[in-house]
């Protein structure tokens, strides 16, 4: 705020040594117009109040205050002066409301998103969302985490298209998923299940609904990786859903679990008659699980080149979840230029050695 008052000192000073015939008072209209871009209403009036005075005073110390010139120069920065504070007090109430929108999206993401447990079991896991939009909390991209009487139950998933209606759909499915966990013994079944909460909302948009939106909705469906990881053993089963497959790091190197039997897209299984097959793949003590979303392959460079996620992951053998998730995603974003194109989930899980 000094800088403001500093102007309107130099000009006046300036104005007031300077011959009578060189008139510097149009320069503080600068003074309230800097205040507005940073200050509210009321500073900014402040501000605009002693610029008036301000060429008052340099008025007074030339011809008058009475002298047509200044007068006029002195009524032109009373209007600019009321012009930038009701620009000022605009600025603050959008301000105002774009941080209640921020906290409703938080909490938004608080309560569909849920934060993953740091232990379930023998696993340590931890989990990042990176929003495309600086201003987003959520997308369409989804994980979580579910304890079942002997293991932990998990999903990750890409909500196809952005916007309101992909968050929408990420809250169905991960409630969905949180509903039926426990009560779903088998995987398989626990997909199918998963697959009808999707299917609900494209027959309405079929049948009863109408417009743009509702085509996005008719299409939409829901790539997923679904997984299963006993207390006991060193084995975890898997169903995919048309997602990227995840990485298994172990001795230096980085796995792709490539599923030989995928299962269509949440939303698509109507589509095709198929029955969802489980695959089992090793998975001991000092082994970890990398789950992603496209967002995080499909990010290029300046040069349209994918982020390596496979290799750079290998690269990071070892680390614990929470130290990998934060250096992939600092080189995720370094890769991408500071800006993804798309929502970005990454979920890591280490087996710990049992508990005796």
């Amino acid at each position: 705020m000094a800088v403001p008052f500093a102007l309107i000192a130099l000009v006046t000073v300036v104005d007031i040594v300077t011959p009578p015939d060189v008139h510097l008072g149009p320069f503080l209209v600068a003074a309230p117009a800097l205040a507005a871009s940073f200050s509210g209403p009321h500073m900014t009036a402040c501000v605009g109040a002693v610029a008036v005075l301000a060429q008052s005073v340099v008025a007074a110390g030339h011809t008058g205050v009475s002298d047509l010139n200044h007068t006029y120069q002195i009524v032109a920065l009373i209007l600019i002066s009321a012009f930038v504070t009701f620009f000022a007090h605009l600025r603050e109430r959008n301000a105002l409301a774009v941080t209640q929108l921020r906290s409703v999206a938080e909490a938004a993401q608080r309560v569909v998103l849920r934060p993953l447990p740091v232990r379930s079991g023998p696993l340590r896991i931890a989990s990042v969302y990176l929003a495309a939009e600086a201003e987003a909390q959520i997308g369409g991209d989804l994980y979580a985490a579910a304890r079942t009487g002997d293991g932990t139950r998990l999903i990750i998933g890409d909500v196809r298209g952005k916007g309101l209606s992909a968050i929408g759909e990420a809250a169905s499915v991960l409630g969905a998923f949180h509903a039926l966990s426990r009560q779903e013994s088998r995987l398989p079944d626990l997909v199918a299940r998963l697959e009808a909460s999707v299917a609900p909302a494209q027959n309405f948009a079929v049948h009863g609904g109408d417009g743009d939106d509702d085509e996005d909705l008719a299409e939409s469906f829901v790539t997923a990786a679904v997984l299963d990881v006993p207390d006991d053993g060193a084995e975890l089963h898997l169903v995919s859903c048309g997602h990227p497959p995840p990485l298994l790091l172990r001795g230096g190197e980085a796995i792709p679990l490539h599923v030989r039997t995928p299962s269509p897209p949440l939303g698509l299984a109507h589509l095709v008659v198929t029955e969802h097959m489980t695959e089992t793949f090793t998975f001991g003590v000092g082994d970890t699980l990398l789950l992603y979303t496209d967002g995080v392959i499909e990010s290029r460079d300046r040069s349209g080149v994918f982020y390596p996620l496979r290799e750079r992951a290998a690269s990071r053998c070892g680390q614990a979840p929470e130290r990998l998730l934060k250096s992939l995603c600092a080189d995720l974003v370094r890769h991408a230029g500071g800006r993804l194109g798309d929502d970005a989930a990454l979920v890591a899980i280490e087996r710990l050695p049992a508990q005796g």
